[in-house]
């Protein structure tokens, strides 16, 4: 069974930084490329990150420059760091494969943005 847990999230003034982090079980997790997704109130959920198996990265226009995907394949685990946030980026985060699975959907993690 596929098990996805996200960590990390808090509460940070604006400027601040987070480092969010996606534990993997149960899955080939270093043949798969994974994405931070993320969903604030009232929104679609959004790709923000992804990282390619092969340790390509893809950002979202909107978190580029801020933002860092980043894996460990021994550890089975993604992180993103977050650098310069903004209360826009206050949502919860998940992580997902890219493309998402359905059944792979977390708890996520919650990122709150204070200005």
């Amino acid at each position: 069974q596929v098990q996805l847990v996200e960590s990390g999230g808090g509460l940070v003034q604006a400027g601040g930084s987070l480092r969010l982090s996606c534990a993997a079980s149960g899955m080939l997790f270093s043949l798969s490329a994974v994405g931070w997704y993320r969903q604030a109130p009232g929104k679609q959920r959004e790709l923000v990150a992804t990282i390619t198996r092969r340790g390509g990265t893809r950002y979202a226009d909107s978190v580029k420059g801020r933002f860092t995907i980043s894996r460990d394949n021994v550890k089975n685990t993604v992180y993103l760091q977050m650098n310069s946030l903004s209360p826009e980026d206050t949502a919860v985060y998940y992580c997902n494969t890219d493309p998402s699975i359905w059944a792979y959907w977390g708890q996520g993690t919650q990122v709150t943005v204070s200005s």
